[in-house]
C-alpha cells in the first residue's frame, strides 16, 4: 500500500472504508491497512518491548505477553535486532585481533564512520562529501556555529524560534556571549501569534525580511519538538539567503521522519542526533551537514587529528592537511560501537525510501488524528463526549507536520500519561501540559493506533469518573 502525499489522508481513509463497507473507526479498516502495508515487514526487524517489561505497567490491566503500544520513537527509537549482531562482531574482532581491527573487517575502526556515511547522506538528501558522522548534536552545532557565526557591528543577530529546544537555545546564548555580545540585543526570537501554539510561515518570512540585514545566522529546527510542527525549510532558507544570512537547521526531530533534500534546498549547515527516528540508541553518534558550496570558504575554527586528510593522517608530522568540507570538522576517531548501532538502523532505511516511509507516515498519523477527533471532539453529537477534552496543537495539514501529534487535555496531562503507562502505552510527557504521540512508520502499525485509541478512551472514562 502506498499513498501519494498529494492525497489528503482523510480522503484515502474514506475511500478505503467505503470499499470495505465500514466506517473509519471500525477495526476492520486497521486490519486492512496493515495487511496492505508495503512496509509491514520492517516491524520484525525491531525489538518491541512487552507489556510486562515496562516499569509502570499495572499487570492487572494488561496481558503482560502482549507488545506494548510504543509511540515514543520521537524521544528514543526502538532497537533494531541487528544491533547486537554488529556490536558482537566488533567485540569479537577486538578480542581476536586487538589493534589490527583498525584496518581490517567490514568496518575498519579507522574508517568506521566513513563506512556508513553514504547511508546517512541518502536519508538527508545530501552528497556523501557533505555529511559527517561525529560527536553529539550540540557539539556539532557549536563547531558549526563557530565557523558560520562571525558577527559584525552591522550583522550580529542569530534568529531562532522562541520555544527552541533548550540545547539549541543555550548553544545560541553561549555563542553570542563567546563573542562578547549582549544576548538581549543579538538573540532574535520568533514567537507564535497571541493565542496560537505554532508559528506561521508568513510570520517567519516577514521577520527575516524586516530584520535580515542585521542577522548573521538563522537557526531553526526542522520539526518542532513540542508542537510537532514541520517548518518550511526551503522557504526559510531562500528567504535567509536573499537577505545575506547563513541558514542552518537542527534536524533532531526531522531526520528519519520527513523527506529532506539539504543539498537541493541549499541549506548552509545542519546537525542532528540519531537516537530518535534513526534508532541508534541513547547518546548515539550524531550527524552534521555542510553544503559543498562552502568547501573552500568555511573552515573549522577548532581542529583535531581526525580532520587531517586520511592519506597522510598517520605521517604524524604535525603539518595539517585539512580534509575539505565537513570532514575537516571531525575531531577524533569514531566510537565503533556507536557506529554499529547506527549502521543497523541505516541499513533498514536504505532498504526502502524516505518517500515510502513518509507516505505511510502521513496516512498513519492522519488515521490517529481522525480517531482522536471522532471520539474526543465536541462536534460529534452521537457520542457521550460533549466537550473537546483533547486538543491537537500540531498543525492539521499533513504537509506541516511529521509523524508526531502533540495533545493537550482538559485535565492534567500528567494524570492521562500515568494512566496510559499503567496500560502499556509508551509516549512522552512534556511540560507544561503536552503529551507527544508519535506513530513511527517503520515499526508502528494501524492496529497500534487503533489499540491506543481504545486505551485512551478507557483512560479518559476512568479519569472522568474519578473527578
Amino acid at each position: 500500500m502506498t499513498t501519494s502525499i498529494q492525497t489528503p489522508p482523510l480522503t484515502v481513509l474514506e475511500n478505503i472504508a467505503s470499499k470495505l463497507e465500514c466506517s473509519i473507526p471500525d477495526e476492520k479498516l486497521a486490519v486492512y491497512l496493515d495487511d496492505q502495508d508495503e512496509l509491514k515487514h520492517f516491524k520484525e526487524c525491531f525489538h518491541i518491548p512487552k507489556m510486562m517489561d515496562l516499569p509502570k505497567v499495572d499487570k492487572s490491566l494488561v496481558n503482560g505477553d502482549d507488545d506494548c503500544v510504543y509511540f515514543c520513537g520521537n524521544s528514543l527509537g526502538l532497537q533494531p535486532k541487528k544491533v547486537k549482531t554488529y556490536i558482537d562482531e566488533e567485540l569479537d574482532k577486538w578480542a581476536k585481533t586487538g589493534v589490527h581491527g583498525h584496518f581490517t573487517g567490514k568496518r575498519p575502526w579507522a574508517l568506521g564512520d566513513e563506512c556508513i556515511v553514504d547511508l546517512m547522506a541518502t536519508i538527508v538528501g545530501a552528497k556523501r562529501e557533505e555529511v559527517a558522522l561525529m560527536n553529539g548534536l550540540t557539539v556539532n552545532l557549536h563547531l558549526q556555529m563557530l565557523s558560520f557565526y562571525k558577527p559584525t557591528k552591522e550583522r550580529h543577530k542569530i534568529l531562532l524560534e522562541a520555544k527552541a529546544f533548550p540545547s539549541d537555545h543555550y548553544a545560541v546564548e553561549s555563542q553570542i556571549l563567546f563573542h562578547g555580545l549582549d544576548v538581549e540585543e543579538s538573540m532574535l526570537l520568533v514567537h507564535p501569534r497571541e493565542g496560537e501554539e505554532t508559528l506561521r510561515t508568513e510570520d517567519i518570512l516577514s521577520l527575516i525580511e524586516k530584520e535580515g540585514d542585521s542577522v548573521a545566522v538563522i537557526l531553526f529546527c526542522g520539526v518542532q519538538y513540542y508542537t510537532g510542527q514541520l517548518f518550511d525549510i526551503p522557504k526559510i532558507t531562500m528567504a535567509g539567503h536573499k537577505k545575506g544570512c547563513f541558514v542552518g537547521f537542527d534536524l533532531a526531530h526531522a531526520v528519519g521522519n520527513v523527506e529532506l533534500y539539504l543539498h537541493d534546498w541549499g541549506v548552509d549547515f545542519a546537525c542532528w542526533c540519531s537516537y530518535k527516528y534513526l534508532n541508534s540508541g541513547a547518546g548515539g553518534l550524531a550527524g552534521a551537514f555542510i553544503h559543498e558550496k562552502h568547501i573552500s570558504t568555511i573552515k573549522p575554527s577548532l581542529v583535531g587529528w581526525w580532520g587531517h586528510e586520511f592519506k597522510t593522517r598517520f605521517c604524524m608530522d604535525n603539518k595539517l592537511k585539512l580534509s575539505p568540507g565537513v570532514d575537516g570538522f571531525r575531531l577524533t576517531n569514531p566510537p565503533i560501537l556507536l557506529v554499529c548501532s547506527l549502521h543497523a538502523s541505516l541499513e533498514l532505511f536504505n532498504q526502502t525510501s524516505m518517500k515510502a516511509i513518509r507516505g505511510k507516515s502521513i496516512l498513519l498519523t492522519g488515521y490517529l488524528e481522525y480517531l482522536i477527533k471522532y471520539y474526543f471532539y465536541d462536534h460529534v453529537e452521537q457520542h457521550d463526549n460533549k466537550k473537546q477534552i483533547i486538543k491537537i496543537m500540531t498543525p492539521s495539514h499533513y504537509e506541516d507536520r511529521g509523524c508526531q501529534l502533540s495533545l493537550t487535555f482538559s485535565m492534567p496531562a500528567k494524570d492521562v500519561f500515568e494512566e496510559l503507562e499503567k496500560r502499556g502505552v509508551a509516549c512522552d510527557l512534556r511540560e507544561p501540559n503536552g503529551l507527544r504521540i508519535a506513530p513511527v512508520p517503520l515499526y508502528n502499525t494501524f492496529n497500534d493506533v487503533y489499540r491506543f485509541i481504545q486505551i485512551l478512551r478507557d483512560v479518559m472514562a476512568c479519569l472522568s469518573k474519578s473527578k
